[in-house]
């Protein structure tokens, strides 16, 4: 069997601490690793020493695995697979590093993408360009409810999918979960345009990054098939997180009330089996973070890199998510559709709330 030698960069704060400063997805993305018995976590690399010292102690790392920086951890160590836990802002540039390096076959990256499309892009480009896989975490797409809910689809039995409805979550950092499922719903189709609107009155920012308060997003993809997303207030307008209707029946995914999973004909709803899990976990004891989830994640992304086939949750894939995402907020700006595929240099959110256009009132800490 062989062993593929992996390294962290970006092990975050404390993990029993989690906040939107950092959820320590590094040591998530560690575990998960570790959990592959093809799997052999060697280093870690952060700039706050501290972190990195900590990390190293979890994992019982000798002092000689923990850098301060990407490059000195590529150099001194060249693994086989990096796993990239940073903010969303510096993903671009760990990521293009790596791939430029030549020392990794493979690289694993904690989601949203980046915080352009143009850095999106060009993450994937590198990569492919190079020939080293990657990966984004998007772990949901392991877990049961969906894919269950995906056989079910398959399978006909809501006949042809029309709509997919989220009520769950918000347009950027969940949305890199609940879109990219949408997508994986509909065969990882691209869409054609999105139209959106959204209201930012509160502060939020998340890894660095301002995040809105309640958004309203419609784009229908290639096949005719639309997505709807409302976050915030007013998201109460369907019954379930997910609700995927078809020409014959419905699918309902809930977070918090009723069955996890249920199919709907002419009113009769059956609840599906899934084993105990949930939108987020496997319901198991001791698995607080959805650890599975990364687990599965991690088993795709070695899976993939020993077959030499795309990974689920390539990067390539990824753009199908993340073009939404930065055409919604573009249509925002534009105050119309923007028709893929889109041409946005920068962060539209963000732009806006430098400009002044956006005014949120700060938060009280």
């Amino acid at each position: 069997m062989t062993t593929h030698t992996v390294a962290v960069i970006g092990a975050g704060p404390d993990p029993e601490n989690p906040s939107v400063d950092g959820y320590a997805m590094g040591y998530r993305h560690a575990e998960a690793f570790e959990s592959d018995p093809r799997c052999e976590l060697v280093g870690v690399a952060d700039i706050v020493p501290e972190n990195g010292a900590a990390f190293a102690d979890a994992f019982e790392l000798p002092d000689g695995a923990v850098y301060e920086s990407a490059e000195a951890l590529l150099a001194g160590l060249a693994p086989d697979i990096v796993t990239v836990a940073v903010p969303p802002a510096v993903h671009h540039d760990v990521v293009v590093d790596c791939a430029r390096s030549g020392a990794v076959a493979a690289i694993h990256c904690e989601k949203p993408m980046a915080t352009s499309w143009t850095d999106a892009q060009s993450m994937v480009q590198e990569c492919w360009r190079r020939d080293v896989q990657l990966t984004f975490n998007r772990q949901r797409r392991f877990g049961k409810p969906f894919v269950e809910a995906k056989r079910l689809l398959d399978e006909g039995e809501i006949g042809d999918l029309r709509r997919v409805e989220i009520t769950w979550g918000d347009f950027y950092d969940t949305g890199a979960h609940t879109i990219d499922l949408a997508g994986m719903f509909n065969d990882d189709r691209g869409a054609e345009w999105v139209l959106a609107a959204l209201e930012y009155g509160d502060e939020d920012v998340r890894f660095g990054t301002h995040q809105e308060n309640q958004m309203w997003a419609q784009w229908r993809y290639e096949n005719g098939v639309y997505g709807v997303l409302s976050g915030g207030e007013g998201s109460d307008i369907a019954d379930a997180s997910f609700v995927l209707r078809g020409t014959g029946g419905e699918i309902r995914i809930d977070v918090d009330d009723g069955p996890m999973l249920a199919v709907s004909h002419g009113g009769e709803r059956r609840t599906i089996d899934v084993g105990g899990e949930t939108m987020h976990a496997t319901g198991d004891e001791g698995d607080r973070y959805g650890s599975a989830f990364h687990d599965r994640a991690a088993t795709e992304v070695v899976d993939a890199l020993e077959a030499g086939r795309e990974p689920t949750i390539s990067g390539r894939t990824g753009l199908n998510t993340t073009e939404v995402i930065f055409g919604g907020y573009e249509s925002v700006r534009r105050t119309g559709r923007v028709d893929f595929p889109v041409d946005v240099p920068d962060h539209p959110l963000e732009a806006m709330v430098e400009s002044g256009r956006l005014t949120p009132s700060p938060t009280d800490e």
